[in-house]
C-alpha cells in the first residue's frame, strides 16, 4: 500500500531558477514580440524575441558595448548606456517593421527607475510602443547622466578622490562632466542612422 504522495519533478530551468514559467506564459500569450532586457556587471543586453513552437527566435540583439561604434566611450553598464541601448534596439525594430513589443525583464526585480526601465524609456523615446506605467520610468535627468555629471563636478575639488572614483572614465579619455552632452550626441547619431 502506498503511503506517500507522488512527487512531480519540475522543469530543469525552473529547478535551476532561470525561468518563471507562469510569467513567461503570460508574455508569450500576448502574441507580441518581447523586448528582453538582461543586465550583467559590465553590460546591458537587449533583444527582440518572438515565440516559435520549436524555440524562441531572436530577431535582433544589442549589447551596450556596441554603442562604442556611435562614439560612446563611457561605462557600458550605467543608466545612460542602458537608455542608449534602448534607443538603438528601437532603431533596429524600425528596420524590422516592428512597431510594438512587450517588456520581459526575466527574474530581475521590478525596481522603478532602474537600468531595466531606462532601456524601456529609450525604446519608447525612439518610437517603439511598449505597454508601461509612467511611474516606473527613470527621470530625464537620470537617463541623460546628470547625476553622474553633478557628482563629478562635486569631486573636482579633491583631485585624488576624483581620480579614484572616475579612473575608468579618465582611462578612456572621457570627461564625466560632459556626459549629458555625449548622451545627446550619441542619441542623435543612432536616430539618424
Amino acid at each position: 500500500m502506498k503511503t506517500s504522495k507522488t512527487r512531480t519533478v519540475r522543469f530543469r530551468r525552473k529547478r535551476s531558477g532561470k525561468t518563471d514559467y507562469k510569467k513567461r506564459l503570460k508574455l508569450v500569450m500576448s502574441g507580441k514580440p518581447r523586448l528582453v532586457v538582461r543586465k550583467s556587471i559590465s553590460a546591458i543586453t537587449v533583444q527582440l524575441v518572438t515565440y516559435q513552437e520549436k524555440g524562441d527566435k531572436i530577431l535582433a540583439t544589442i549589447k551596450s558595448s556596441s554603442l562604442k561604434s556611435f562614439g560612446w566611450n563611457y561605462n557600458y553598464s550605467n543608466t545612460p548606456s542602458a537608455y542608449l541601448a534602448g534607443v538603438l534596439i528601437a532603431q533596429k525594430a524600425k528596420e524590422l517593421n516592428i512597431s510594438e513589443a512587450i517588456l520581459d525583464i526575466g527574474l530581475n526585480k521590478s525596481v522603478p527607475g532602474s537600468k531595466l526601465f531606462a532601456v524601456l524609456k529609450g525604446a519608447i523615446d525612439n518610437g517603439l510602443q511598449v505597454p508601461h506605467g509612467d511611474s516606473v520610468l527613470p527621470s530625464d535627468d537620470r537617463v541623460k547622466g546628470a547625476h553622474i555629471q553633478q557628482y563629478a563636478e562635486q569631486l573636482k575639488a579633491d583631485e585624488q578622490k576624483y581620480n579614484k572614483e572616475f579612473s575608468g572614465y579618465t582611462k578612456n579619455n572621457c570627461d564625466p562632466t560632459q556626459i549629458t552632452k555625449q548622451v545627446e550626441e550619441v542619441k542623435n547619431k543612432i536616430m539618424g542612422a
